[in-house]
């Protein structure tokens, strides 16, 4: 496994929000994290990327200990996170965004990053507060591939985004799966999430209550209902296989 997550246990101020989280993901395996609204999703992909460190536990990068470390330590050990909020340097430029950033021993050279987005290419001179939120998603995904990450975290990398934007970005993660590139993807919209994923993982209350195969998840209507609200009359209507 290049990331080893073990008993994780993670609070804001008093309050619980991992209660002993074990998650793995090996080398060029793309595992997809589902749940509720209020699971605990987003906090465990923080927790790795230590913004917000966990009380309990550890986290392991390809065998090191790295449980707690600040993040821009954590994205020296090879590490990239991909917020839903984008996070980009609204008042910089694309190109400036991935220039800061930049990692000159990344196996992705600025010029192919560009190459692989190139809408962002012909946008690389205007600044991030003029850019859609599907142009600062894939902004945000570039600036992650600069940095020469051997791990991708994403966090609800569709949310916000209209159809046809979010089946740019599926391309997009389908294309870094067939590089065998190591991920992990925190997301909402569940037929997503089971087109891409290796391994389905999902998060009630704090704990992993399932782990399997998209197409064990899709067997299973009795997980789909409890933990996923597939069977809730208007919920996730939109995103229902």
């Amino acid at each position: 496994m290049i990331l080893q997550v073990e008993d994780m246990h993670t609070y804001y101020g008093l309050v619980p929000m991992l209660q002993g989280v074990s998650l793995g993901v090996a080398e060029g395996e793309f595992v997809t994290l589902l749940g509720r609204n209020g699971a605990g999703k987003s906090t465990t992909i923080k927790s790795i990327m230590g913004l917000v460190p966990p009380r309990r536990g550890t986290v392991r990068f390809k065998g090191q200990d790295i449980t707690g470390q600040p993040p821009y330590v954590i994205a020296r050990h090879g590490i990239a996170y991909v917020p839903g909020t984008r996070g980009i340097f609204s008042q910089l430029t694309a190109l400036e965004n991935l220039q800061i950033v930049r990692n000159r021993r990344s196996h992705w050279a600025l010029a192919d990053v560009l190459a692989r987005f190139p809408k962002l290419d012909e946008l690389k001179h205007r600044k991030g507060r003029y850019l859609s939120g599907g142009e600062q998603q894939m902004l945000a995904i570039a600036r992650a591939l600069v940095t020469g990450p051997e791990l991708l975290l994403f966090d609800e990398p569709s949310q916000g985004l209209a159809p046809l934007v979010v089946e740019s970005v599926i391309s997009m993660l389908k294309e870094l799966k067939g590089e065998r590139v190591s991920m992990l993807l925190v997301e909402q919209h569940v037929e997503m999430a089971l087109e891409l994923a290796d391994r389905v993982l999902i998060l009630d209350q704090g704990a992993i209550v399932f782990a399997g195969s998209p197409e064990a998840l899709r067997r299973n209507t009795a997980v789909q209902t409890a933990y996923l609200g597939l069977g809730d009359p208007g919920a996730y209507d939109e995103r229902e296989f």
